[in-house]
């Protein structure tokens, strides 16, 4: 299914990476340091939604972020967006279609807890050994039940319930609801 989704997804994604690197002058995609399975750290890439204004950088496909410029709350008005492009790719969830390539490879689930950082898991987690104890995933109870409306002890109860909860129906679940939420843009910024 993440082959298809992606075969599919690519002429969007080589288009919006185009105009991305077009508008911002910098690498199209981004790497975010999360921790996965069994506490692993890896990086999660996203399509470049944020910017500071300033001089370009040289060219390259890929930058990857310090730790300490991952932003761990989103809000609705951050200035580091700066086009209505990257609103749209943040809205409609564009910026996350590089993760499909990441379930290709076996870092991310199509369903599972969101991957987090370091400071998320020791802030809103504690230790965090249920949710270390499975894969992460590109979709998951709270993307379709809130998204960025939700705050972080309802994400982490949902993350939970999840883990604690996973069934076949429950991904299937998620998995249909999943575009509707996604197309609908509803909690997304």
């Amino acid at each position: 299914m993440a082959a298809a989704l992606f075969a599919l997804s690519s002429p969007l994604l080589l288009a919006a990476a185009a105009i991305t690197w077009a508008l911002s002058g910098r690498s199209p995609f981004v790497a975010h340091r999360r921790i996965g399975l069994g506490g692993e750290p890896f990086w999660v890439f996203k399509l470049r939604t944020m910017w500071e204004s300033g001089v370009r950088k040289p060219f390259c496909i890929v930058e990857y972020l310090p730790v300490s410029s991952v932003c761990v709350q989103k809000t609705k008005s951050d200035p580091r967006i700066r086009s209505r492009f990257a609103a749209f790719c943040r809205r409609y969830s564009v910026d996350e279609l590089p993760q499909l390539f990441q379930v290709l490879e076996g870092r991310l689930a199509l369903v599972g807890p969101r991957p987090i950082t370091e400071e998320e898991m020791r802030v809103h987690y504690s230790g965090g050994g249920q949710l270390l104890s499975v894969k992460p995933g590109l979709t998951g109870l709270w993307q379709i039940h809130g998204r960025g409306e939700l705050t972080y002890p309802q994400r982490r109860r949902l993350d939970l319930f999840l883990i604690q909860n996973f069934s076949f129906s429950l991904y299937a679940h998620i998995l249909l609801k999943t575009p509707g939420r996604v197309l609908s843009g509803r909690g997304a910024w």
